[in-house]
Parts: C-alpha cells; sequence; structure tokens
C-alpha cells in the first residue's frame, strides 16, 4: 500500500479504493436496490460491474489475477457496497469467504484452475456450513462425507441451510464429517455445483436481504473426487473458523454501511420535513437522535478499522472481530429504527429507503455468528488470560 497510515486513517491507495467503490455504489448499486429488493432477483449486471472494477478478486491473490486486498480495504469495500444494497455486499463477501478458502487451503491445481476464473466474477462461490439444525453450533452439523478407497472419492450426504449465492453458484466449499460420530472428523471439500447429487431448493423468503439468493442445498450421494479435499480430515472446522475472522469484519463493516446510509436519509429527511413550525433538523428531539446514530456509527466503524489492523499485523483477531461485529450490528439495528422514526408515517412506507434499511439491518445480528455467539467469543477473551 501507498502512502503513510495512522490508527484507524487510510492509505492513499485505500481511499482511491474507496472513492471508487463509492462512486459505483452511488451509480450503479443504489439505483438497483430498491427494485431487486421488490422483486427478490439479484442484480447480476451490478455483479458484472463490480467484477469489472476487480472487486470479485478481493481475496485472490495477485498472481492468480485477483486484488489480493488487506483487512482494511476489504472492511472499506464492504461498508461502501452495503451503503448501496446490503443483498451486492452479501453475494461478494460470501464469494470472497470461498475464494480466501481456496487461496489457503487449495493445491496449485486447484488455485489455478478456479481462481483466476472467480476473480473475474465466475464461477460464483457459495459457502456451506450452516445446516437446519446446526446453525450456531456447526459441530453439531449430520452433512457426512464417506470416503470410497475403490474410487478413491468422497460421497456426500446431508443438507444446509440459508446458502447465500446457492442458486447462482458454480463452485461451493463444503463442511462435512467424515465420521458421522465425530464432531472433531470435520473436513472442508470443494464441490462444482453440478455435480451429481449436488440440489439446489427454492429461494427463502426473507425479511430483509430480499434481492440476496438465500436457498437450502442437499446432497444426496454426491460424489467428488479425493483431490477435491480442501483440508486434511478433521481439519475443516478449524479452517473455517480461520476464514470466518475476516468473514466477521467484513459483515461488521456492511452493518456500518447500513448505518451510515439510514444516518444519512434521516438527516436529508430532517433537513428538508417540516414539523411543530420549524424543520425537524432544529427540533432538540430530532437532533440529538442523529447526534447518537452520528457517534455511534463513527464508533463502530473505529471498532471494524482495529480488528482490520490486528488482521493485518497476523494477531488474533477474533476477539477484535466478534467486538466489531457485535457492536456494528446494534449500531445497524438502532439506527435504522431512528432513522425509520424521524421519517414518522413514511418511514414505515416503501416510498423511503429506511424501512428496507430497518429490514436489511436485523441480518447482520444473525448471520456468521449471531450476537450471541460474539459475545461467547469476546468472552472468552476476556476471561481466559492464559
Amino acid at each position: 500500500m501507498t502512502g503513510a497510515r495512522v490508527g484507524s486513517a487510510l492509505t492513499d491507495e485505500q481511499r482511491a479504493v474507496r472513492d471508487l467503490v463509492r462512486e459505483f455504489a452511488a451509480d450503479e448499486v443504489r439505483p438497483t436496490a430498491r427494485e431487486a429488493d421488490e422483486t427478490g432477483a439479484f442484480p447480476e449486471d451490478v455483479w458484472d460491474g463490480l467484477a469489472e472494477l476487480g472487486l470479485a478478486g478481493l481475496t485472490v491473490p495477485e498472481e492468480y489475477g485477483g486484488f489480493d486486498a488487506d483487512e482494511t480495504t476489504y472492511a472499506v469495500v464492504n461498508e461502501e457496497l452495503a451503503h448501496g444494497s446490503l443483498a451486492v455486499a452479501t453475494a461478494l463477501s460470501v464469494h470472497c469467504l470461498v475464494t480466501a478458502c481456496l487461496a489457503e487451503f487449495a493445491t496449485e491445481p486447484q488455485r489455478e484452475r478456479w481462481l483466476p476464473a472467480m476473480a473475474e466474477g465466475r464461477p460464483v462461490g457459495a459457502f456451506c456450513l450452516s445446516e437446519p439444525h446446526a446453525g450456531s453450533n456447526p459441530a453439531a452439523m449430520a452433512t457426512t462425507a464417506e470416503h470410497d478407497p475403490e474410487a478413491d472419492e468422497y460421497v456426500l450426504n446431508g443438507e444446509k441451510q440459508w446458502i447465500t449465492n446457492g442458486s447462482r453458484a458454480g463452485v461451493a466449499v463444503v463442511f462435512a464429517k467424515v465420521d458421522p460420530d465425530d464432531p472433531d472428523s470435520i473436513t472442508q471439500f470443494l464441490v462444482p455445483t453440478d455435480a451429481e447429487g449436488f440440489a439446489v431448493g427454492p429461494k427463502e423468503e426473507k425479511l430483509g436481504l430480499r434481492a440476496s439468493d438465500t436457498t437450502p442445498i442437499t446432497f444426496d450421494g454426491c460424489r467428488v473426487p479425493a483431490a477435491n479435499r480442501l483440508t486434511p480430515e478433521g481439519r475443516g472446522l478449524a479452517a473455517a473458523l480461520e476464514v470466518l475472522t475476516g468473514g466477521r469484519i467484513g459483515i461488521a463493516a456492511q452493518a456500518v454501511g447500513v448505518a451510515r446510509a439510514a444516518l444519512e436519509a434521516a438527516r436529508e429527511y430532517a433537513t428538508e420535513r417540516e414539523g411543530f413550525g420549524d424543520r425537524l433538523s432544529e427540533v432538540q428531539s430530532v437532533r440529538h437522535k442523529v447526534a447518537e446514530m452520528s457517534t455511534d456509527v463513527a464508533a463502530a466503524r473505529l471498532l471494524v478499522r482495529e480488528a482490520a489492523r490486528k488482521a493485518e499485523a497476523g494477531e488474533d483477531a477474533r476477539v477484535d472481530a466478534a467486538r466489531a461485529k457485535y457492536r456494528a450490528s446494534e449500531v445497524a439495528m438502532s439506527t435504522t429504527n431512528e432513522a425509520v422514526q424521524i421519517h414518522g408515517g413514511y418511514g414505515y412506507t416503501r416510498e423511503y429507503d429506511v424501512e428496507r434499511f430497518y429490514r436489511d439491518a436485523k441480518v447482520t445480528e444473525i448471520y456468521e455468528g449471531t450476537t450471541e455467539i460474539q459475545k461467547e467469543v469476546i468472552a472468552r477473551g476476556v476471561f481466559d488470560t492464559r
């Protein structure tokens, strides 16, 4: 990176990326967000635009045609995209989880086969960890991968739930137990979505994030070559937790982006709208709400930047990522709630974007580790001083 960086400040290159993505989000992402939410259709033209900017290769090493972004740049991109559309930001972040897994754990032939194309945006990646009865506790997953020594293949059986990019994906990273009775046997596999026995279920009807393609995926005798195993047997869960630290920083940044969008919408509405004989921006109760919102957004961003800084320095950033996601997701909820309140009755209608921000914000408290899980990670960091 070029330019000096002090504390949470951005380098010249990071600011340039931020400005580029901010402009793209304003010109291409935000204008499509309302229609995409209403129709539930993901805006593929926007995805292609992201790919043209090189953003599909954010976590792809440069030697495979990627951006090889540091954690701060990754967070900045997530914030700016979520400011335009959380659905688009979520789709990209999951794709980047998959490319991060490949970059970290795949063999050289696997990297050469998949990463250059994924850096160009196709195929899209899906991350298959959660299950209907194993969301916050992945060790309880029921999906299995039985080794067939004669064919040197693994046979996958089971079901995954809430899979982003489910029907859009061309390749998936799948987590399964090689011993159904051993929670320590979870292993990571690379599975093309056209593999026999790989089936995509109907799209979920959700409160928010409606344009995001979220589906169940089932594996019914799905055979993959042993060469598609990404980690040694039993190392899959540790690998998932490793990449999810970076993923949580990205989700926290997305929460900041949604909160910032709500803050800006509230400020604009209060500046234009009159009530009690004055513009709302002159009413003390409204001014104080906006002051709190502004402070919360700034504080959440600082937590995101600190977690990113630690990750870049090679330090253990798990607790910092959990703090950032916990606080930023709460800020997203409180800020979007206040934005709706400032808009009054209009805030409850689809005429204004704040109702979508409010619906979308809730998921930031749930995916990639619920608020309750983040608190447990933080508590362990506080009490485990060994």
